[in-house]
């Protein structure tokens, strides 16, 4: 793929998983304030005359699947309304390693101090990006959905799920805005199963959903007793519990697993027939991608 003289971030965004403008705009924004400071890139400003110009390559030394290129050509463009960028690759895409991914010329100083921020960016998003893929590869063919959690780094949620997206996985809630999620602390609080699930059922509206978490099968049988939730998330039960579990629910709720997922459990999860997974791990333990800035001479 080349796409040549980008001037759109969103060209490059995955076609299949939507990040709004302003959360990259918000981000490139707090991004390079953090790295310039209040004096800016004090080191290309002393080496560096203002009318240099360079080209640099912005290349994978691994392979996997990108993602994060609209923040980082946005970090260029922040910097000099004359940079040029031509991309080779777009969100979600595999990539090889040495594979050179976008072209960026422009004023050298722009270009230096964009380097990190870029970088980080690229580096933490195709990380996320590769690790999901993984868990998708190892579960192998299955209608069970892999999602994401809460488990993000503060501030960069909206950018992290959207790199599951890129991966090929589903973003679990946003917030706690945005869907009803019982935990055994509301249960303990609230007083049981029952009275929790009819004051979560009398408080939402028509459009909300409520999921409650469940440690047991005695549990679980309680829920399917009350008719008043739509989803049960069970939360770190064995293979054989999660099988009894299935048997049990019978298609009345939808299931989702959680708790102790890891790409070597994922595949016998997988073959119990519950509907979701959601792994924490996606996000919060997903290793740096190896991208490197390299100059063309």
């Amino acid at each position: 793929m080349s796409i040549s003289d980008v001037l759109n971030p969103a060209a490059l965004m995955h076609p299949d998983a939507f990040l709004s403008p302003l959360a990259i705009e918000d981000a490139v924004t707090r991004a390079l304030a953090e790295d310039l400071g209040r004096a800016g890139d004090v080191t290309s400003a002393a080496t560096i005359a203002p009318a240099v110009h360079a080209r640099a390559i912005l290349v994978a030394r691994q392979a996997g699947l990108i993602a994060g290129l609209p923040l980082a050509v946005a970090v260029f463009q922040r910097l000099s309304p004359d940079i040029n960028i031509q991309a080779h690759a777009r969100d979600g895409n595999a990539v090889a390693r040495g594979v050179h991914v976008l072209a960026i010329s422009g004023p050298a100083r722009a270009v230096l101090a964009g380097e990190r921020t870029a970088l980080n960016f690229v580096g933490r998003m195709s990380g996320i990006a590769t690790l999901t893929s993984d868990y998708i590869r190892h579960a192998g063919v299955t209608r069970m959905r892999i999602c994401d959690t809460r488990k993000t780094t503060p501030g960069l949620r909206a950018l992290e799920k959207y790199a599951v997206r890129c991966g090929g996985g589903f973003n679990h809630r946003f917030g706690l805005d945005d869907a009803i999620l019982i935990k055994d602390n509301h249960i303990a609080v609230a007083g049981g199963v029952k009275p929790v699930l009819e004051r979560a059922r009398a408080h939402v509206g028509h459009l909300v959903k409520i999921e409650i978490e469940v440690d047991t099968l005695d549990q679980l049988r309680e829920v399917l007793a009350t008719g008043l939730a739509d989803v049960v998330m069970l939360d770190n039960m064995d293979i054989p519990t999660l099988r009894e579990a299935v048997r049990i629910a019978d298609g009345r709720v939808v299931l989702e697993v959680s708790g102790g997922v890891t790409l070597s459990s994922i595949a016998e999860i997988a073959t119990t027939g519950v509907d979701y997974v959601s792994s924490g791990a996606l996000t919060h333990s997903a290793p740096n991608f190896d991208v490197a800035l390299d100059i063309d001479a």
